[in-house]
């Protein structure tokens, strides 16, 4: 362990560092919660952005802090993570996302991270350093997360489909809109509850390593959980409108009564992976609610294309942002 004093800076850097990350994931991941309500019309994009940090701060009300006890202490062993494994993580998840933004490419601030301690982790001590059933856990839910998000948000328009047959669409559509802001405010609310405690935990996994923290603490000090909710929320009232479109309109075309279905899908299975301490990707999970709703009137509506494109990046996420981790952690020790 190394001495705190000297190392003070550089937790206090590594910390602005973490939060700047947090802002970037709402920033970046903004569009999963608005796309759809600014795409139907309910709400101006202002308001929108408005609207979901809001609830992306409500969240640290309303859920336990499972998902950054996973990240703290469930995917590497915390002895053997220092300063440098969590600036080579930071970077990785950091460059990984500042790219796909760029391109307007809807991929995942969660597995950045992920793919950042991992690739940090084995720059410093191999493989075995790795907790298995934690990294796996997480894989998994690459594919379980926008399964599941497909399933719900199919299923919700089949039912709604059925329970609404006898109304006029008109009169659904304007019912819907009023619906549509309870389903947008439950998946911000999800959107801060699963995102901000993956922060939560690298800050967590950072003093464990520095000894400001200690390994039998049950939760990590109440600064670091009030600043990543405020620093997601931030980031999510700044908007990441590359994205927005992609999400809202390319993938496929909706209506509230759609939106509200592909929210509903969403927000529920966000809630669910976080009850488990699961980190999921909100990206992957409204993707595959978006793609189901687009299903359920004929499989012509999705554009697989885009939808496609999105995959690729789901699959390059770990592996590209676990090698530039890699490559910060040896930089890292040249510079601090």
């Amino acid at each position: 362990m190394e001495p705190i004093q000297s190392a003070l800076w550089v937790v206090i850097l590594l910390v602005a560092l973490a939060l700047a990350f947090d802002f970037m994931n709402g920033f970046h991941d903004a569009a999963n919660s608005i796309a759809t309500v600014v795409s139907t019309g309910v709400l101006r994009p202002t308001q929108a952005v408005i609207f979901a940090a809001i609830f992306n701060f409500i969240a640290i009300f309303v859920f336990q802090l499972s998902v950054a006890a996973t990240v703290g202490k469930g995917i590497v062993m915390p002895e053997i993570v220092d300063t440098h494994v969590v600036f080579g993580a930071l970077v990785g998840a950091i460059s990984w996302n500042v790219l796909t933004w760029y391109y307007g490419i809807p991929s995942s601030s969660s597995h950045a991270l992920i793919g950042g301690i991992v690739g940090a982790v084995i720059a410093k001590a191999g493989p075995s350093a790795l907790i298995g059933k934690g990294i796996w856990k997480a894989v998994a839910f690459i594919f379980v997360s926008p399964l599941l998000g497909f399933l719900l948000g199919s299923l919700m328009m089949l039912l709604v489909a059925w329970l609404f047959r006898r109304v006029t669409p008109s009169h659904v559509d304007k019912w819907f809109r009023r619906f549509q802001l309870v389903s947008a405010g439950a998946y911000s609310l999800g959107h801060g509850g699963n995102d901000a405690q993956k922060t939560i935990g690298i800050i967590w996994l950072l003093l464990l390593a520095t000894g400001y923290s200690s390994p039998s603490d049950a939760l990590p000090p109440t600064w670091t959980i009030v600043s990543c909710y405020i620093a997601i929320a931030l980031g999510t009232l700044f908007g990441g409108w590359r994205i927005v479109k992609t999400m809202g309109q390319r993938i496929t075309k909706l209506k509230p009564v759609g939106g509200f279905c592909a929210e509903t899908g969403g927000a529920l299975t966000l809630f669910l992976a976080t009850a488990l301490g699961i980190p999921v990707s909100t990206t992957h999970t409204i993707t595959g609610a978006i793609v189901g709703v687009g299903s359920t009137q004929r499989a012509s509506a999705v554009r697989w294309g885009v939808a496609g494109n999105i995959v690729w990046a789901w699959v390059l996420t770990i592996p590209a942002s676990a090698l530039v981790a890699f490559a910060a952690y040896m930089a890292s020790n040249h510079l601090f």
